[in-house]
């Protein structure tokens, strides 16, 4: 599951999380201690308000605060009785104004209400009353919750009680607030905790983007690209032996593009020497035997092959071996047009109207080679050029190059670009399998990108953009 995620991801998750474990822990410790806290002293409170009152109608129906009070010395409390001519209703209508929503008198088997109804409360709860036994308890009533409380007004046989019930919904409301609060702070500090963690990750994985970068960049040809933590503590050692490796690796393709150069000079003019010669026996073609003529012209083709390799061996140990190139500004669409129309030699390049000023910092030999070559392969090995179109758009302008050709498979696209990498469908021709490494490698050093695509009606297209801008 985690293999999903990237390292910076897999950060970011790991802080998240943690930040979620805490806050998710000090959410329930808080909700557990403050919400029995509130509970507790609303119980206190409503269990107070209720004794209270019914201290007071102990006063007003027995006229004692408590019926055994007078009994103090003997081992039994009396049988409270009423006080002559006191109306239980009126001395619970001479009860002072509480918090309570109901309050209901038991006394002398009658029940007396001011408001609510005995049939609303628990028998049960009546009969613990009644029995000489303070209770309360949470209840609904009317879908509203509310905390009964029943307190007894003697100790004998009588059995009178008096209940009252105290509305919870503002305790409920505030335990819900707390709650609400609660899981906003865990998600805030969930968030916070990715926050951080992204943060972090980033400076930690900053080494790392690092030595991915300068590794991009040697893997595209950039081969003096280097390190620059060579002096961290942690990250020294692994710096310097990648800087050293990247050096070695520089040493050695400069070495290779310098030996293939020299190799290529050498052969320069030996080369030369047999083309000549080989020129001057195509002219007296017709003075050989009729037995000489084909080995002659196959010889001919492979000298030209020869011709090619060398040259291309050339054009890429220049390139390995540091070749910066110069830029200069140059209208893509002249150049485009001289190029292909001089290798194709006839008229194949049709530009946009939009594309005529277009003009682009250029290596006027490199982007003449890159055209040059892609008209070629289509010359040689594609059944012949279709046409050469240059139009705005892309990062800037688009050149493309269409072939008659059977097209190029989908899994040799990326092949074709590599040093001697064929493609299945290329045939046998006069190349090599340099060419379109050339035109990679040329295209790449211009900023630009190059893919091949399938041709409406047929065939393959080379695709070419390249950043330009109006002249």
């Amino acid at each position: 599951m985690l293999g999903r995620f990237t390292l910076r991801g897999r950060v970011m998750l790991a802080y998240g999380l943690l930040a979620l474990g805490l806050s998710a822990v000090l959410a329930m410790v808080t909700w557990g201690v403050v919400s029995d806290y509130l509970t507790h002293q609303r119980e206190q409170s409503a269990k107070l308000v209720t004794e209270e009152s019914t201290t007071a109608l102990r006063y007003g129906l027995f006229g004692v605060p408590d019926p055994c009070q007078p009994a103090r010395e003997h081992t039994e409390c009396p049988e409270p009785t009423l006080q002559p001519g006191v109306s239980p209703m009126a001395v619970l209508n001479s009860l002072p104004s509480t918090d309570a929503a109901a309050s209901m008198l038991y006394v002398d088997e009658h029940w007396y209400a001011l408001t609510g109804k005995p049939s609303d409360l628990p028998p049960d709860l009546i009969q613990s009353a009644l029995g000489g036994t303070p209770v309360q308890r949470r209840i609904d009533i009317n879908g509203r919750p509310v905390l009964a409380v029943g307190v007894p007004l003697g100790a004998g046989t009588r059995g009178d009680a008096f209940f009252e019930w105290h509305p919870l919904s503002t305790l409920d409301a505030t335990l819900d607030t707390l709650k609400i609060t609660l899981i906003a702070a865990a998600v805030a500090t969930t968030l916070i905790g990715l926050a951080v963690g992204r943060l972090a990750s980033t400076v930690a994985l900053r080494p790392l983007a690092e030595l991915a970068g300068v590794a991009d960049a040697i893997a595209h040809g950039k081969l003096d690209a280097r390190l620059q933590a060579e002096n961290d503590k942690d990250l020294g050692g692994l710096a310097r032996s990648f800087n050293r490796t990247a050096a070695d690796l520089e040493r050695r393709v400069a070495t290779d593009a310098r030996f293939a150069g020299d190799v290529s000079h050498e052969l320069r003019t030996p080369l030369m020497t047999m083309l000549n010669s080989m020129q001057l026996i195509q002219n007296h073609r017709d003075e050989l035997p009729a037995a000489v003529r084909e080995p002659v012209e196959l010889l001919g083709d492979d000298l030209d092959r020869f011709r090619r390799l060398v040259i291309d061996l050339l054009e890429i140990s220049r390139d390995d071996g540091g070749d910066r190139g110069s830029r200069e500004t140059v209208r893509i669409a002249d150049l485009v047009r001289a190029a292909a129309d001089a290798a194709a030699g006839r008229e194949v390049t049709e530009v946009e109207h939009e594309a005529e000023g277009l003009t682009l910092q250029a290596d006027k030999r490199r982007l003449e080679r890159v055209v040059a070559n892609l008209v070629e392969n289509a010359e040689d090995h594609a059944g012949g050029c279709k046409g050469v179109g240059v139009r705005t758009g892309g990062l800037g302008v688009v050149i493309t190059v269409d072939d008659a050709g059977p097209g190029i498979a989908v899994e040799d696209r990326a092949r074709i670009f590599e040093r001697f990498g064929r493609g299945e469908t290329s045939g046998r021709g006069r190349g090599v399998g340099l060419g379109l490494a050339i035109v990679a490698r040329h295209v790449q050093w211009h900023r630009g990108t190059i893919r091949v695509t399938e041709r409406p009606g047929g065939g393959a297209r080379f695709v070419i953009e390249l950043p330009a801008k109006t002249s």
